[in-house]
């Protein structure tokens, strides 16, 4: 699959104000979308329950004010992409790839990561850094308390 462009989306606060989150669905609840268009005409989607914690969990998360981007999980990222999810820059991730720790492919001349492969070494890393937050605190605290 060719690399997309990620398009981080949104909502304006005036949006958030006026947007009324979805209700908790339970089992057996549908979600149906009402799409009216320009003209006049009006157009009613279902989506499958199977879609609908997606829908629910996009929704919640742009009321929150978070810009979201979906993506599938075989979806090949570039390193500028990859950089974006990981919040690291495009150089650190290509020495990532170089390192092993994050697969890649090649395709012609660029590097290609799988979003799955990225999440994971995402995962990793916010690991790693919890890690070196608790050790920094503990730190602090025997700075403070002992006079280490």
């Amino acid at each position: 699959m060719a690399s997309q462009l990620i398009h981080f989306a949104g909502l304006s606060d005036r949006d958030r104000r006026i947007a009324s989150p979805l209700p908790k669905l339970a089992a057996g609840d549908r979600l149906e979308l009402h799409i009216h268009h320009e003209g006049g005409r009006e157009q009613k989607l279902s989506i499958p329950p199977s879609a609908a914690a997606a829908v629910e969990a996009l929704l919640a998360h742009m009321l929150r004010g978070e810009r979201v981007v979906v993506l599938a999980e075989d979806q090949e990222l570039s390193p500028t992409e990859a950089s974006a999810i990981l919040g690291i820059s495009r150089p650190l991730v290509v020495l990532r790839m170089d390192r092993g720790d994050l697969p890649f492919r090649y395709v012609g001349k660029h590097r290609r990561a799988l979003l799955k492969d990225v999440l994971a070494l995402k995962s990793r890393l916010d690991t790693r850094q919890a890690a070196m937050d608790a050790l920094a605190d503990d730190t602090e605290d025997l700075i403070q308390t002992h006079g280490l």
